[in-house]
């Protein structure tokens, strides 16, 4: 898949490498820690200073995936981050559980799409890899010329197909659910 696209996604992605199946975020000594765990055994794998632009935006992601579980794509794979929030002397403790999503991890089969929405499926990805955030549906427009309700039904298509997953109102949340490997090249 493409590169992260927020702190937390590059924080999973590399303890899902070291075989850890949980995050915890921690306060402490003016730090936010973050360790790994596997089982019972943690490792610490990052920290960052409190209040700083990578804290924060951390933190928010956090706060942001309490109420709903966040989805997020790794080598292909779907997983489901599930984070709850404890209090330990008076500071916020953040436990990730990092699970692959049911039914949605690696297609038994290469997933069945037409010639068009797999490239609509590849410029998605090539986009966002590039950009480091999903495409608008201006910039799909732009790119086939086609028109505005042509761009909203494709993506309708490709959501109803589990192909790609949006967020209502956010203008740049197009993520792709299909592992590259399966996606026809870009121009072609």
């Amino acid at each position: 898949m493409s590169k992260p696209e927020t702190l937390l996604e590059d924080l999973c992605s590399y303890a899902l490498s070291l075989g850890a199946d949980s995050l915890e975020f921690e306060y402490q000594d003016g730090r936010d820690w973050v360790y790994a765990f596997a089982g019972n055994a943690g490792i610490s794998i990052a920290s960052y200073t409190s209040n700083s632009s990578d804290d924060i935006k951390l933190r928010n992601t956090l706060y942001a995936a309490r109420s709903k579980p966040m989805r997020l794509v790794i080598g292909g794979q779907v997983f489901l981050l599930k984070v709850k929030m404890t209090e330990s002397f008076g500071e916020s403790v953040f436990n990730v559980k990092i699970q692959p999503a049911p039914g949605l991890n690696r297609w038994p089969a290469p997933p069945k799409f037409t010639e068009k929405q797999g490239e609509y499926l590849a410029f998605i990805h090539h986009y966002t890899k590039i950009h480091r955030r999903g495409p608008t549906e201006a910039d799909i427009q732009e790119y086939f010329h086609v028109t505005p309700a042509s761009v909203n039904r494709m993506i309708q298509t490709l959501q109803s197909k589990q192909l790609i997953e949006t967020i209502p109102g956010e203008a740049r949340f197009i993520r792709l659910l299909v592992a590259p490997e399966y996606l026809p090249v870009l121009g072609e």
